[in-house]
């Protein structure tokens, strides 16, 4: 099997396992990344406004707004180019982006720690998203960033098909705990 079919196929299978979660166990995925693996003071934030079937980032919203971390949303481009981020603070009106998508139009902003959504992941720390690269395009382009992946423990797959422009993430986070890898 072809890596595109590869993804294809573990794409499948995640979206499957993802359909049968909760989003509302976000709230315990948000205690422990703020209780495990919290971005170091001072640090800007770049989180993820959670489409349908993804875990809520709502809570851990919540949670780093309240311990004052600069927070921004990422701005999907067109195909090809890496994301962009804005500056979002509760209250913020919401932009519709591509993909189902949402942002602020707040100051550009330069995260230094990642939240990165994902429809798969291994132990090894590889993530699949949803085939367009936009993630692995902005990762591999803030290479000191820290890459912590948001998902339901379910997405977990003994291995995800990887090509040489897929970022690993440095941990993983689910409504069960926080794994560095």
């Amino acid at each position: 099997m072809d890596l595109e079919s590869a993804k294809s196929a573990a794409r499948a299978i995640a979206l499957a396992n993802r359909a049968a979660c909760d989003p509302a166990v976000g709230a315990a995925m948000a205690r422990h990344i703020m209780r495990d693996c919290p971005p170091p003071t001072g640090a800007t934030v770049a989180a993820f406004a959670s489409l349908d079937g993804e875990i809520s980032t709502v809570p851990l919203l919540n949670l780093l707004h309240h311990e004052k971390f600069n927070i921004c949303l990422p701005v999907t481009p067109k195909r090809g180019e890496p994301l962009h981020f804005r500056q979002w603070l509760p209250g913020d009106t919401m932009v519709s982006g591509r993909f189902g998508t949402s942002h602020t139009n707040g100051p550009a902003m330069v995260p230094n720690f990642i939240l990165v959504p994902l429809l798969a992941f291994d132990r090894q720390g590889n993530r699949l998203g949803y085939g367009a690269g936009y993630y692995d395009r902005t990762l591999a382009q803030l290479p000191n960033a820290f890459r912590l992946g948001c998902a339901f423990a379910a997405q977990e797959l003994n291995e995800v098909p990887t090509g040489p422009d897929d970022v690993r993430l440095h941990a993983i986070a689910t409504e069960l705990g926080v794994r560095l890898f």
